[in-house]
């Protein structure tokens, strides 16, 4: 956090230095832009194949087979959801929060890809649908489904205020990993990651640039659609700051379930092949 009065005088030439103006880390031009018309048509004829339910201040899995959809609906009332992603059959390869906002932003719609960590890097899912788009930025900087928060977690809750909390997303999504693969959660906790903060809003303050939160937009019948490009285990934790308009994690706040839908196209959409991990020679520096 910056400091509201610096401890240093500015040099003859500080406008000059703060003037240069920024360039983009990581332009996408040549990334391959996802082909949303052909994912849309896939959904016609397709079929649930499966419901799940998170329940409020807990988290559930969720298997996807690559080439189905599924989607993270609002059911009850207006709830934030913390989301991580594996494949399937390895669970070293996860959700890159860090990469996916360097290449797309520091929040997600339509069209942006969930990447997986290296040395795997290729797209996870492909976001098809957001019923929340409309939203924007706000006047205060503030967007929805971002991937800068890490996930509140009983750790930082000691460390700050000294209170054991055990309903904390990390919490949650440890004790959901460990029950789908069987495992103890002690086993499974260094596999939970950064998340994908479904509905939930933020963004930076102005002045010392501190992530912040406010009460989510998202209401019953909000959902946001993904196309998984590869076999996936999934979890989502239905945060327990409900929708975070005044605290992060807490037993006072409204909470409400998430819906985790399902589907099965009746093909694949036209051209889709499921990834392959990223063609970079490790042998040349990494192996």
């Amino acid at each position: 956090m910056k400091p509201a009065q610096p401890e240093h005088t500015p040099p003859a030439d500080a406008t000059r230095r703060k003037d240069v103006a920024p360039v983009i880390c990581y332009p996408v031009d040549t990334l391959p832009r996802p082909d949303l018309a052909a994912y849309r048509a896939a959904r016609a004829g397709w079929a649930l194949l499966e419901t799940v339910i998170a329940p409020p201040r807990d988290a559930a899995s969720f298997f996807v087979p690559a080439g189905c959809f599924f989607r993270i609906v609002s059911v009850e009332g207006p709830q934030v959801g913390d989301l991580n992603l594996w494949a399937q059959d390895n669970l070293q390869e996860r959700f890159f929060s860090g990469k996916t906002r360097a290449l797309h932003g520091t929040h997600l719609s339509t069209g942006d890809r969930l990447w997986s960590c290296l040395p795997y890097l290729r797209p996870m899912a492909t976001l098809t649908e957001d019923t929340l788009d409309w939203y924007g930025f706000d006047a205060f900087g503030g967007a929805v489904h971002d991937v800068i928060g890490t996930r509140c977690d009983p750790y930082t809750h000691q460390l700050l205020g000294g209170d054991p909390y055990h309903h904390c997303c990390h919490s949650n999504l440890t004790r959901a990993l460990a029950t789908a693969t069987g495992q103890p959660p002690a086993t499974v906790e260094p596999q939970v990651h950064d998340v994908l903060n479904v509905f939930m809003c933020t963004g930076f303050t102005r002045d010392t640039g501190q992530y912040f939160m406010k009460a989510s937009p998202v209401r019953p019948g909000d959902y946001l659609e993904f196309f998984a490009e590869i076999d996936l285990l999934g979890a989502l934790s239905a945060c327990p700051g409900g929708d975070c308009s005044s605290e992060h994690s807490s037993d006072a706040a409204a909470c409400y379930p998430l819906k985790i839908e399902i589907y099965r196209p009746q093909a694949a959409p036209e051209g889709w092949a499921s990834p392959a991990p990223n063609g970079y020679d490790r042998s040349h520096g990494c192996a």
